[in-house]
């Protein structure tokens, strides 16, 4: 048998501003690689801006990718 899932009511408050801080997090990095995708010529990108435009969506380990390798250095 699962474990009951937690609603928000039966988390802490530690629990809670955790959750509420790693949200941000990921936003965050979102409209980073969005923004930095947005603003950058595709010479100065590796691969296809349509593909890390969809790769940045997945998680956090999307954007983060992104700005490992997804970016030329001038």
């Amino acid at each position: 048998m699962g474990a009951r899932r937690k609603s928000w009511k039966d988390l802490g408050p530690g629990q809670r501003f955790g959750l509420l801080l790693g949200a941000a997090v990921q936003w965050a990095l979102l409209a980073l690689a969005l923004g930095d995708l947005r603003r950058r010529p595709a010479e100065q990108i590796r691969g296809s801006k349509r593909w890390w435009s969809a790769a940045v969506f997945v998680n956090t380990i999307g954007p983060v990718s992104y700005f490992l390798w997804g970016g030329r250095r001038p």
